[in-house]
C-alpha cells in the first residue's frame, strides 16, 4: 500500500510529482488556508502531512490515528507540540540551512531600507511631493562603517554577520546562549552582554528562534537601553518582542526605527499602529520568499517526508526528536 499524504496548500510541480510518485497525494488547492474541520477530515486517513507552520496540537493529533510524520516547510518549529506529537508517535522534520543565505539578503534589505528611509521617500516621490532644494529632511544613516548587533548568532546570524563585517566595513558585536569561538576569530566579531549590545549597536538584529526563554525578551525595558538613534530589525518570530512596548518606542521617538517582518499577529491587523508610522518598514513575513529558495524548501521537505514514511532517517528531523 502507498502511503498517503496531505499537502495543506499548493506547492512546486517538481515537489508534487516526487510526493506523487511515491504516495498518493491528496492536495488544498483553495486560495485561503484550509478550515481547522476541513483540515481534520483531510488527516483522518493520511499517513504523512506536508505543511509550512500549522500548529500541530493534540486535537489535530488525535484526528489523525494513522499520521506517523509531519513535515514543515520551515526552519522555525514552535508550531510543532513535539511532547504531543511523541505521544503519538509522530516524527517531525523541517528546512535548516536551505534559506540561511536568503533570510540573510531580506535581513540587509530590512537595514537599508529603514536607515536609507527608502519606502518612505519611494512614496515622498510618487505623491508630488520631491521639491528643489530638499536637504536634511530626505537625510537617512548609512549603515557601512556602523556597529551591529546581532542577538542569535545561529547560521543566519552568521551568513548577516559576515555580509556586514566583510561587505559593509561593520563593527558587529553578538549576543548567544554560547560564545561562537570560530566565528569570532574568522570575522572578527565581538561578543557582547545583551544589555552591553543593546546600548552601544546603531542597529540591533534580533534572529532568536521563539522557545519559553525568548518570548517577549525585547521589551520596554530592552528598548530604554537602546540608543535613540539606533534601529530594530526583527526577522526571527513576532512574540519574541512585546509588540505593544515597541509601538511606544516608535511613537515616541526613543529609538530611529524599526524594519519588521514579523509580528505577534499575522497578518498584520490593518488598523495595527505600525501601519500608521514613518519611521517602521513592514513586510509581510517573507523572509525566505524567493523563487529559487522555497522550491528548494518544498523539495527537502517532499524528500523528508517520503523518507520517513519508507522507513528511513529524514536528513532534516527536528532536533527534539532525535
Amino acid at each position: 500500500m502507498r502511503p498517503h499524504v496531505f499537502v495543506d496548500r499548493p506547492i512546486p510541480e517538481e515537489a508534487e510529482a516526487y510526493l506523487n510518485e511515491h504516495c498518493t497525494v491528496d492536495i488544498w488547492r483553495g486560495e485561503d488556508t484550509i478550515p481547522r474541520e476541513q483540515l481534520h477530515d483531510a488527516l483522518a486517513k493520511a499517513d504523512g502531512y506536508f505543511t509550512a507552520g500549522r500548529r500541530i496540537d493534540e486535537a489535530l493529533l488525535a484526528a489523525a490515528p494513522s499520521l506517523k510524520a509531519v513535515s514543515s516547510m520551515s526552519v522555525g518549529y514552535n508550531h510543532l507540540d513535539i511532547e504531543a506529537m511523541k505521544r503519538h508517535g509522530v516524527v517531525g522534520t523541517h528546512t535548516p540551512y536551505v534559506l540561511d543565505e536568503t533570510v540573510a539578503d531580506l535581513t540587509f534589505a530590512l537595514m537599508l531600507g529603514i536607515a536609507r528611509r527608502v519606502a518612505e521617500l519611494d512614496r515622498y516621490v510618487r505623491e508630488g511631493k520631491w521639491q528643489r532644494g530638499d536637504g536634511e529632511n530626505l537625510f537617512g544613516m548609512d549603515v557601512h562603517s556602523r556597529r551591529l548587533g546581532i542577538i542569535g548568532m545561529g547560521r543566519i546570524g552568521e551568513a548577516v554577520a559576515r555580509r556586514a563585517a566583510l561587505g559593509f566595513g561593520m563593527d558587529v558585536q553578538y549576543y548567544n546562549r554560547s560564545r561562537k569561538l570560530n566565528t569570532e576569530e574568522f570575522l572578527g566579531v565581538k561578543y557582547a552582554s545583551l544589555d552591553e549590545l543593546l546600548a552601544t549597536s546603531d542597529f540591533i538584529v534580533l534572529l532568536t528562534p521563539l522557545t519559553p526563554e525568548t518570548k517577549g525578551m525585547i521589551g520596554r525595558r530592552e528598548f530604554g537601553l537602546m540608543k535613540h538613534d539606533a534601529y530594530f530589525i526583527n526577522v526571527s518570530r513576532g512574540a519574541t518582542v512585546d509588540e505593544e512596548a515597541l509601538i511606544e518606542t516608535l511613537q515616541n521617538g526613543n529609538i530611529a526605527g524599526a524594519g519588521l517582518d514579523v509580528y505577534q499577529q499575522e497578518p498584520l491587523p490593518a488598523n495595527s499602529p505600525l501601519t500608521k508610522l514613518d519611521n517602521v518598514l513592514l513586510l509581510p513575513h517573507l523572509g525566505s520568499a524567493t523563487t529559487k529558495t522555497r522550491h528548494e524548501m518544498a523539495m527537502v521537505t517532499a524528500r523528508d517526508l517520503v523518507s520517513v514514511l519508507q522507513g528511513s532517517a529524514p536528513k532534516y528531523m527536528v532536533p527534539n526528536f532525535k
